[in-house]
């Protein structure tokens, strides 16, 4: 019987994770939490995708290992595959979760009393910074994950469209 966590025990310990490195920790140095968090979230991949890929034979090319993310290692993570993965043939992948539900609890203040006024442009770059500095950790578990796979890289988080994630 295999071990698991509740998705509510692991949803608790990011967001807290977050907090503590955003808010008590490194509160007056953002950049700092933000680089702390993504070494985290680097070792956890690092580790993660060798336990899920230890009865496998090593991938030949990168597109093996980016298609293994996107089916396995994503279903592993989040119980789902990624929604879409797109590539420009030289390199650079891009994964788009439509509902990436780490990022789909987060709000940044509570909400307006009437419900037809619409955020301020400064609540919206609240939300905006509170929703990034929830991607450096999953940024990190890619990075990490793709790293033991044998491709090094930069990963990065577009929120354009929330609770969509690219």
């Amino acid at each position: 019987m295999a071990r698991e966590v509740a998705e509510s025990c692991v949803d608790a310990v990011v967001i807290e994770m977050v907090s503590a490195f955003c808010d008590r920790f490194y509160s007056a140095e953002p950049e700092l939490a933000a680089r702390r968090i993504e070494a985290i979230g680097y070792q956890v991949g690092h580790q993660l995708v060798e336990r899920y890929t230890v009865d496998c034979p090593r991938f030949t090319d990168h597109l093996e290992a980016i298609k293994f993310i996107c089916k396995d290692f994503w279903s592993e993570l989040f119980k789902k595959q990624i929604d879409n993965l797109k590539t420009n043939h030289r390199g650079t992948f891009v994964l788009q979760d439509n509902m990436f539900r780490w990022i789909t609890r987060i709000s940044p203040s509570p909400v307006p009393e009437s419900k037809n006024e619409s955020p301020t442009p400064s609540e919206d770059n609240q939300l905006a910074q509170a929703t990034s500095m929830h991607l450096y950790f999953p940024c990190g578990i890619i990075r990490g994950a793709l790293t033991n796979l044998g491709i090094p890289c930069a990963v990065s988080a577009d929120i354009s469209h929330r609770p969509a994630c690219k």
